[in-house]
């Protein structure tokens, strides 16, 4: 039974190698926010769109495969800009860098690559983890040897000094030379950005040396925001995207740095000043907490060893003793001013999730984002819905190949049956799955 299991779990994930294909007769929600295209034709040949069009107007190739998508939505395929392939959900950090570190490379951030594509995620950006282990995955899923997204890495942490236990992952910074010394080995290693946290520890020097070297080289710099003086030196100092929504229990961002966010924001030639609120897994702790059967889904075990699926079960077996959301009934009430805020400032907001973290699994926080600001906050769908997938290629730099369903561009696509545009959390069953014209779902 377990053999025949695996034969079919091989045939649902499998790739589909035509050359071309034709996906029939759904509403497609390009990603541009314009008014959905309805009995749509997408014509896809090899890893890119070739043409868009409509049922009857359209001539289909007669070697295409044809793939039905009668009654749903067809949308770009996800981003999610903030996770972490590292971390799987375990709620025990050392112990978990401490018996997995050595299997990174070749089991854990190869296993939470493909369980973000499975889950609609086609582009997704890793913040802090091993260098070697962090290139190598993406690179191997950019030469097709494994499933994932294609994933844009920051390599390790750059901070004041790594917490003990984690200087594989967060490197520490002794002055303005040493921080420039700390980029240029990242850069030289082909990161793809660097993640910056506790910048209200290092010297206002090191921290304009982290950004001035990192766009030196044509690299955005991403920071933490947990705590008012990083927000502040992150802006003074450049940086283009910040994380969280921070400030822990705090109802709301000082009126100084609003206003620096807003003169920011206003100051057009610089482009948009995005942010990531990764709200969801503070969001959502409380029901899962309360409904902890949420956490027997067996999506995120997806290439995972029965040993370490063990491990993380017995470390979350009781939801409401984790030290990490102790404080989360306070911050949780918080977080829609926080991010509304941010909207209202001139931030540009983009979906991520900092997935990876205790009880938040690769195959699901996706979509619980969108479905918190969509549901919860009352965001447009297709805001929300831009900012996983346009915006996110506009900050990374690739919207010229990404972030849209649009002639010319990969042919990065879901589809999800009926209208996610009225149910957004039709997300969390996602359908169909084409990364660069390969058909994985």
């Amino acid at each position: 039974m377990k053999r025949l299991i695996w034969i079919l779990v091989m045939i649902v994930t499998l790739p589909s190698m035509a050359q071309v294909k034709a996906l029939v007769g759904g509403t497609l929600i390009d990603g541009f926010g314009g008014k959905p295209l309805q009995n749509s034709v997408i014509i896809i040949d090899g890893e890119r769109v070739k043409a868009i069009g409509q049922v009857g107007q359209l001539t289909i190739p007669n070697n295409a495969e044809i793939i039905s998508t009668e009654g749903m939505s067809i949308m770009p395929g996800l981003w999610d800009m903030h996770v972490h392939l590292y971390i799987n959900g375990h709620s025990d950090y050392p112990h978990w860098d401490q018996t997995y570190l050595s299997s990174a490379k070749d089991v854990i951030m190869p296993a939470s690559a493909h369980q973000l594509l499975m889950a609609g995620v086609t582009s997704a950006r890793d913040l802090g983890g091993p260098l070697e282990a962090s290139i190598s995955v993406r690179d191997r899923i950019n030469k097709g040897e494994i499933p994932g997204p294609t994933m844009y890495m920051s390599g390790p942490f750059i901070q004041h000094e790594p917490y003990p236990g984690t200087e594989a992952f967060r490197w520490g910074v002794k002055g303005a030379e040493d921080a420039r010394a700390k980029v240029r080995t990242l850069v030289k290693a082909g990161v793809n950005c660097i993640k910056l946290i506790d910048q209200d520890q290092m010297t206002m020097e090191e921290v304009i040396a982290v950004v001035d070297e990192a766009h030196k080289n044509k690299l955005k710099v991403v920071a933490h925001s947990h705590r008012p003086e990083e927000i502040r030196r992150g802006l003074k100092a450049g940086v283009d995207c910040f994380e969280h929504t921070g400030l822990s229990s705090a109802p709301e961002y000082p009126e100084d740095i609003l206003a620096m966010l807003k003169e920011r924001t206003a100051q057009m030639s610089l482009g948009p000043m995005f942010w990531t609120p990764t709200v969801e897994g503070l969001y959502n702790y409380e029901y899962v907490r309360d409904n902890p059967e949420l956490l027997d889904n067996d999506s995120w075990h997806l290439d995972l060893p029965e040993n370490v699926i063990k491990d993380i079960k017995e470390s979350i077996a009781k939801p409401g003793q984790l030290p990490y959301f102790q404080l989360n009934p306070i911050r949780r009430p918080t977080l829609e001013r926080k991010v509304k805020q941010l909207k209202e400032a001139g931030a540009v907001l983009l979906i991520g999730t900092d997935s990876g973290i205790p009880m938040k699994f690769h195959s699901q926080s996706t979509w619980n984002e969108l479905d918190v600001w969509v549901n919860k906050f009352g965001f447009d769908p297709m805001y929300t819905i831009r900012a996983a997938t346009y915006w996110p290629s506009v900050a990374m730099g690739v919207d010229k190949d990404f972030g849209t369903v649009s002639e010319g561009k990969y042919a990065d696509i879901i589809a999800v049956k009926g209208d996610v545009l009225r149910h957004i959390d039709l997300l969390q069953r996602v359908d169909i799955v084409v990364k660069k014209g390969k058909r994985y779902k």
